[in-house]
Order: C-alpha cells, then sequence, then structure tokens
C-alpha cells in the first residue's frame, strides 16, 4: 500500500497521526504501507476521505486520484489545488494575489 505512505508523505503526516485519526496503533499503518495488511473497507473509506481520492486509487487500480474532480479539472488545475491545501490562509492569499497580478501584466 505504498500510495498510503505516498499520500502520507504529501500531507506531511507521520504515521502516528495517522493512526491517531484512524484510531488504529502505528503498527498497523506501517503494515499497511508495507503491504503485510490491507485496511478493511472501513479504514478505505476513512483513507479515502482523509486524503481526498477514491479508494481505487489507494489500492492501485486507478492512477486517478479523484474521478469526480478529474472530469471538470485539468491535470494542472488539480495539481494547483493539491498544492494550495497545504497553504494556510495567509499562503493562498499571496498565492491569489500573485496568480491575479500575473495575469494583469
Amino acid at each position: 500500500m505504498n500510495r498510503i505512505k505516498e499520500l502520507r508523505e504529501e500531507k506531511h503526516i507521520t504515521q502516528i497521526r495517522l493512526s491517531i485519526e484512524l484510531e488504529v496503533s502505528q503498527e498497523t499503518i506501517s503494515a499497511y504501507e508495507k503491504g503485510k495488511y490491507f485496511p478493511s473497507v472501513k479504514m478505505l473509506i476513512k483513507l479515502s476521505e482523509i486524503f481526498n481520492t477514491s479508494i481505487d486509487y489507494l489500492l492501485g487500480l486507478s492512477d486517478i486520484r479523484n474521478p469526480d474532480l478529474a472530469m471538470r479539472l485539468t491535470p494542472f488545475e488539480e495539481n494547483l489545488l493539491t498544492l494550495s491545501k497545504d497553504l494556510d490562509e495567509i499562503g493562498r492569499e499571496k498565492a491569489l494575489s500573485y496568480i491575479e497580478g500575473y495575469l494583469k501584466k
């Protein structure tokens, strides 16, 4: 389940923090990431909500993180949205101001 590790690291979440959110042990998260154990359906649903991805993406059955968004967003737009989620409110405002300033050139 290296997708779980990939998504966790993208969001800068430790195994311990994720284990607390899922109410499982850190060892369970490690086992998911190493492919020793597979998450239950209940855990897959929680993981998909935490990482805003489809269960198919988590399981490696699809390369589309969120098919609902993929149908409406270009890859650039999806990337921009993903990156913006890591910003705080001030960072989002600065990024938006930068883009607006760039467009006024």
